[in-house]
């Protein structure tokens, strides 16, 4: 009986509100489907409601959101299906739900505010173009997430009529959500990996020193830094900024495979993530690793795989003191009059690094900035750090380009991961997409 009134009480939304639960979709027979919007106020799905009573689903920005905001038809998708409980549930006012029911009409759904925001996710739409790839933006200190941009992309509100095509689609993946279901090579920002593991290890980076030719051969397995660049003399700091493969390939063979395996699950490879449709990250190296494999998989390469939300949750720790807020897509509800019926608070989730490895961390990335491969934001009229990636995924040598990063360094506001795809270096691609961001967050 105890468990029958905690049940009650506490859990039976949770089981009612579940993406799994198709009896939600019986409460359409009373309530008419309550608007998504941004946190700028744009409204992003809604249902009109014509005089012959049916109804349709409208998604006023079109592809923009696809995958983050969904469709409701042929099964449901993102904030479509995370929300679909909240957006069936009426909190009119009660004489309004009285005269609707004496009336036999619907009384209307909640309205879910999201922690979306429709200017930065535009830009950011727009700065990818018609290039492959994903976009996300985290608010560090909350974990919302106010940028998640996947292309290629579909229009929600054709997604019955081209179904077919959609599904059946095994060239572009357009259903995929390549921000939180993507599975990519890191390419060297994983080099922050390596880098916490090594100061994790050895309790400085001030011992560091390698001198770079351009290669580095280990029991006849063969690095090159990118393009065959020498880098000459370096410390920890400088072969982070310019990345350095030579360096951080003999930076792993250092901390050997157990090392790094421990430090990635640190961070979440491997492991769950705090989301609600998300493919985990994958990080195969252990103490029988070859050399090869090391290396490899020191500066990114090899066989691990991850994710641009990954990658976001990891910076935004470091940026967050290494502190990861759980993150979060839904801001608020309220009802058809505008009235808050619930508000999401942040929530700590996970403690990833002390504050003193994210500072180090956050120190290495503003290195990048400031004089490495991310120079280019450099002198925006506000501080950026982050790390570039060119992560290699044929026997051609052709990468995607990564760039993950944080804006404002001694508070920080926002957090970018990007990648595009077959995009090159992440200075050609990346970086100028995270300016752009950047730019529309402090200037727009």
């Amino acid at each position: 009986m105890g468990y029958l009134v905690y049940f009650d009480k506490v859990k039976s939304e949770d089981f009612i509100n579940s993406p799994y639960n198709t009896r939600q979709d019986t409460f359409s027979d009373r309530v008419v489907r309550g608007k998504i919007e941004s946190s700028d106020g744009e409204v992003l799905a809604q249902t009109n409601v014509y005089e012959d009573g049916t109804e349709e689903r409208t998604y006023p920005y079109a592809n923009i959101f696809s995958h983050v905001v969904g469709y409701d038809s042929n099964g449901k998708s993102g904030l479509e299906s995370e929300a679909n409980f909240l957006l069936l549930t009426s909190h009119e006012f009660f004489l309004n739900q009285m005269k609707n029911e004496f009336k036999s009409q619907k009384n209307m759904g909640d309205t879910v505010v999201s922690t979306l925001n429709a200017d930065l996710q535009t830009t950011a739409y727009q700065a990818l173009g018609d290039r492959r790839g994903a976009v996300v933006a985290i608010e560090p200190s909350t974990g919302k997430i106010l940028v998640e941009v996947s292309k290629p992309d579909f229009d929600p509100s054709t997604i019955a009529q081209n179904w077919e095509a959609l599904v059946n689609d095994q060239n572009d993946s357009s259903l995929l959500n390549r921000a939180t279901n993507g599975a990519y090579p890191p390419g060297s920002v994983f080099k922050i990996v390596t880098a916490l593991d090594y100061f994790r290890t050895r309790g400085t980076l001030e011992d560091f020193s390698y001198l770079c030719e351009g290669g580095i051969t280990k029991e006849g397995h063969t690095i090159r830094c990118y393009g065959g660049e020498v880098h000459g003399q370096e410390d920890f700091y400088s072969a982070f900024a310019h990345s350095c493969n030579s360096a951080f390939a003999e930076i792993g063979t250092m901390l050997g495979g157990s090392s790094l395996r421990s430090t990635a699950e640190d961070l979440l490879f491997n492991k769950d993530l705090p989301l609600t449709s998300y493919r985990k990250s994958t990080f195969s190296l252990n103490g029988k690793s070859s050399v090869a494999e090391v290396m490899q998989t020191a500066i990114g390469q090899g066989n691990t795989l991850v994710s641009p939300m990954h990658m976001a949750l990891l910076t935004s720790a470091i940026a967050n003191g290494g502190e990861l807020m759980k993150p979060y897509l839904i801001d608020s509800v309220k009802n058809s009059d505008g009235e808050t019926i619930k508000t999401t608070e942040p929530e700590k989730y996970k403690r990833l690094m002390s504050v003193n490895e994210a500072n180090l961390m956050g120190k290495l990335m503003k290195k990048v900035v400031e004089e490495g491969t991310a120079s280019a934001l450099n002198g925006r009229g506000y501080t950026a750090a982050g790390k570039t990636g060119s992560a290699e995924f044929d026997e051609n040598g052709s990468s995607h380009s990564w760039f993950v990063g944080y804006s404002n360094v001694d508070d920080p506001d926002l957090v970018v991961a990007i990648i595009v795809e077959n995009g090159g270096t992440g200075s050609e691609s990346a970086v100028p997409i995270a300016g752009q961001l950047f730019d529309a967050y402090y200037y727009d």
